[in-house]
């Protein structure tokens, strides 16, 4: 490693990306793994748009809400994996300090618009299930993009101040990132300064968004369970529960992995450091790849949809050969 990596300096042009440090050698076959789930969550996530858009009785809220889940998975992952794949087959470690803190930013944009996105999706529930009747005179599309933009906003503002704390932030240790993206603690670490603000802000929006977040769906999940053992018969109750089994997968994979790497970065210090990075890759990459699977598996409609057009062009094929 060149001296440069180590010598003083308060304003680094570029840092140097590790990817998995200690797996080096192995850097190639963890890569496919990574690209296979990408590649599905690429082709998953453009199917649930394309279906959406094409199917004109899929244009209501719940299917409106999907799709910015899709967009939203998109970016989270294209985010981070190009820059990673790089690293693994190219290695290309060097990123600029600016492309840095851009990846930075989108990565946790994105990840705080992906839970309150699922929030907006339980409302839709809760009011599809709870007040039925009214679920179009409530769930207008003017509200639906108000709901959006709303999430866009709280995800843009409340992340904005971590990147201008890192961005002004002295690094003169080292410009090195033992972590395979821009990871805003990675990053913060490597200040020689006190960084108590940055620890603080960014722990206190782990717990205030994803905590507040879960508390809202878990309540509308409470009055939705109530409405559902209220209804007369097992069948209704179980053709009702189905409607929402693809949303409470859909919350699992993206909390649970969420809160286990970020609690992991701040307490598991006897934890390897190959391990924290692979977690902290995997939680990014495994929701956007099994979102459009849940919700093309457990929806009928999309799934009734992606499955004429798989035989309808089979058909128009073999009449075409004929």
């Amino acid at each position: 490693m060149s001296d440069s990596n180590t010598t003083d300096f308060t304003n680094p042009s570029t840092f140097i990306l590790l990817g998995i440090p200690g797996l080096e050698a192995a850097h190639v076959w963890i890569s496919i793994p990574f690209c296979t789930m990408y590649v599905i969550a690429i082709l998953g996530n453009f199917t649930i748009l394309f279906i959406v858009k094409m199917e004109r009785s899929l244009h209501e809220p719940m299917y409106y809400f999907l799709c910015m889940l899709a967009v939203t998975d998109l970016v989270l992952s294209t985010s981070i994996l190009p820059k990673t794949l790089s690293i693994f087959w190219f290695n290309s470690r060097e990123i600029d300090f600016g492309a840095c803190l851009t990846q930075m930013y989108f990565l946790h944009c994105f990840l705080v618009m992906e839970s309150g996105i699922f929030v907006a999706m339980a409302f839709d529930r809760y009011v599809a299930i709870c007040d039925p009747l009214r679920h179009s005179t409530i769930l207008t599309n003017p509200l639906v993009a108000k709901i959006g933009l709303a999430v866009a906003l709280r995800g843009g503002m409340l992340v904005l101040p971590l990147i201008l704390a890192a961005r002004r932030w002295p690094y003169c240790r080292t410009n090195i990132i033992p972590h395979s993206y821009c990871e805003h603690m990675a990053v913060v670490k490597l200040a020689c300064a006190e960084i108590y603000v940055s620890n603080y802000y960014s722990i206190s929006v782990v717990f205030c968004v994803f905590g507040l977040d879960m508390i809202f769906i878990a309540v509308s999940y409470t009055q939705i369970l109530k409405a559902i053992f209220s209804l007369p018969t097992k069948d209704a109750r179980l053709k009702t529960s189905g409607t929402c089994s693809s949303h409470i997968c859909a919350i699992l994979a993206f909390y649970i992995p969420c809160l286990f790497s970020a609690l992991m970065y701040r307490f598991g210090k006897n934890m390897a450091l190959h391990f924290h990075v692979l977690i902290a890759s995997v939680y990014l990459l495994v929701p956007p790849m099994l979102n459009p699977i849940i919700y093309g598996v457990r929806t009928k409609q999309i799934r009734n949809r992606l499955l004429w057009l798989f035989t309808h062009k089979g058909t128009e094929s073999f009449l075409l050969v004929v």
